[in-house]
Order: structure tokens, then sequence, then C-alpha cells
């Protein structure tokens, strides 16, 4: 095993060596790893300025978040293949006492958290000219991130490094075992739903958060509820560049807004203005002081506008998937319960339809 990781080790440092301004993932892509493996290799390394690259940390992820908060304003990032989001707040209003499902609930740092495909977590040093940019990153089983928070110039440094000695694990092995995820969804065939009751249900809803349920009850995929959707505008598929038009719109209009991403384990969301926009080398760009957003145009295979009904009146979203009928980002007029939906945002929903 120790062949094999000094083999890796020395695999990135070439890559690395070639490609310099090559991020993790896209390295362990080229390299045939995950991230976690890639990472892993590099535990009790030192680098030039005497820091430990990689410390594995106990996979005492509740403990550790709860704790996050002490580091003042730091910087959380979520992504999946297609979506990168990031947002810089302070870890607030933490609710982390069930085993499954966790949350953070801030005008900053909005979180909900699915624990059960958490596997492994990692203090980190990237060396960035005299200094190192530290984060704690968080893994599934499967070798693929879940979380990162990054530390600012705004955050607390002396706090970072008590967490990471109050939680550095005995095991500080220079490999990780990984197991793919197979949990694909299959697709039942069109004929095998209960589609009128289907589309009564969806026209009923008093609840966006009853969505997802629904689709359990009738056993159909997100994309396939879609095409299945009642009569009306309740989905409509609209153009893959919706994103980049909303979010334009958005911003001249200075409409608040809420854009979700998520991967198996997280789901993060910003909720705000949208300001700074930039198309670059394929990637659709929001970049503002607190908020970053990127988004890989060509992944995004489906765009649809989707209305749901709820006690407080229809609630629009943009859903946007990718090849495999994942959702990548949505996005939402800014609202909290017990409020109807902003009219300017459904305008701006419906210009793309």
């Amino acid at each position: 095993m120790e062949t094999k990781t000094q083999s890796l080790r020395e695999r990135w440092a070439e890559l690395k060596e070639s490609n310099p301004h090559l991020r993790i993932r896209n390295a362990a892509e080229k390299l045939g790893v995950s991230e976690a493996e890639l990472l892993a290799s590099q535990v009790g390394e030192k680098l030039p300025n005497g820091e430990i690259a990689v410390i594995r940390l106990k996979p005492e992820f509740q403990t550790i978040l709860g704790r996050i908060e002490e580091l003042g304003k730091v910087m959380g990032l979520t992504r999946n293949d297609a979506v990168v989001h990031e947002r810089k707040g302070v870890y607030l209003n933490p609710s982390l006492n069930s085993p499954a499902i966790g949350l953070f609930v801030g005008e900053d740092i909005d979180l909900r958290i699915f624990f059960s495909c958490w596997k492994s977590a990692f203090a980190v040093n990237e060396p960035t000219g005299e200094k190192s940019r530290k984060s704690i990153q968080f893994f599934a089983g499967d070798g693929e991130a879940i979380h990162k928070v990054y530390l600012t110039s705004e955050s607390n440094n002396h706090a970072f490094e008590l967490l990471v000695n109050e939680f550095r694990s005995e095991n500080q092995n220079t490999s990780e075992e990984v197991s793919p995820d197979h949990q694909s969804e299959t697709e039942l065939p069109d004929h095998e739903i209960d589609i009128e009751n289907f589309r009564n249900e969806w026209i009923n809803l008093k609840d966006t958060h009853d969505f997802f349920a629904m689709l359990k009850k009738y056993k159909v995929t997100r994309t396939q509820a879609l095409r299945l959707a009642p009569a009306g505008s309740y989905a409509v598929k609209v153009p893959n560049d919706s994103i980049r038009t909303i979010c334009q719109l958005a911003s001249e209009k200075k409409l608040p807004i809420m854009v979700f991403v998520g991967n198996k384990g997280m789901i993060q969301i910003h909720t705000g203005e949208i300001h700074k926009l930039l198309d670059h080398e394929g990637w659709f760009n929001v970049l503002d002081p607190d908020f970053n957003l990127h988004v890989k145009m060509a992944a995004i295979v489906q765009s649809w506008i989707v209305r749901k009904p709820t006690a407080d009146g229809m609630v629009t979203a943009l859903e946007c998937f990718d090849k495999d009928g994942q959702q990548i980002v949505q996005l939402f007029g800014k609202r909290k319960p017990g409020i109807p939906e902003l009219e300017e945002w459904r305008e701006i929903a419906k210009s793309v339809e």
C-alpha cells in the first residue's frame, strides 16, 4: 500500500509541475482516483514553511461542524460536477443533533446536511506563496468532496489550530479506502406511473417541501415528474442558457434570489442580490464579495421553469439538470414562509419561457 501511496504522491507532484493551476478535483480525475484518495496521499507531508499539508481528523462530523462558528467569517464551498457554490459568512444557528440530517440557518451560511454518506474529514494547508490556504474538508465514502470550509482574512487562525489539534485522528494513514456509489435512480416506464393521481396531488400541494415525498410516493424521477406535470405551466422546458438570462435580469433589477447547489451530502443556499456576472472559458460566474457561483454551461442538458402550489400561493423555480438527470442548480426568488412570492421574480421566470 505504501508503494501505491508514494506512487500517487509522486504522480500528483509531476502533474502539478506541468499544470500548476490544476484544481485537486480535476487532478484526481486525471490520475484515476477520488479526491479523498489524492488528498490522503499528502497526509503528514511537510510544506516548505514547516506546516503539515494534510491532517486526518476524527470522523466526528456533527461536533466539528458545531465548532466552526469559533473560526469566525469563513468561506463554505459545496459543489457537484457542474456547479460550484461559495458563500462567506459565520456558521450560525446549527441544528446537528440528528444522526441523519443537520442544518445551519443563517442569512449568510444556509445549509441542509445529509450525514448518511459522510465518511472522512481532513485539515488541509495548501501552499500559496509565503502563506498557506487553510481549510477543513469533508468527504463521502466514494471519495467525493461533500463540503469544504476555508479560512478567510477575517477568520480566527488560532481557533483553527485549536480545532485541528483537538480533533486530530490517531489514524494518519496516507491511503484512503473508498467504495463506489451505486445509488443511481432507475426510471420506471411512464405507463407504470399513476399519472392522474400524481398530477392531482401536485395541483393540491400546500408546501414545496412535500414535492420530494410526492416523487417518492409515485416512484418518479425528478425529470420524469417534470415531463408528466399537470397541464398548464406547472413545468415548462426552457433554453439551457436560461440561468444566465435570469441571473442577468435579477442583477439588473437588484432582485434578491435564492441559489441552491447540492450533492448527495449537502445543499448550500445563497439568498440575496447578485451583482458581478462574468462568462469565462465555458463557465458562467457570479463574482460578488461574499458569494461566488461557477456554472459549467455545457453540463446543463435540461432546464425547466417549475411551479408548485403552496399555502402562500404559487412558488416558481428554475431547475437545471445534467446528462444523468441529476439536478445541479436551482433558483428561486427570495421568499420566506407566510410571504407570497415576489411578482418581479415571476415575471423574470416567465420571460425565458
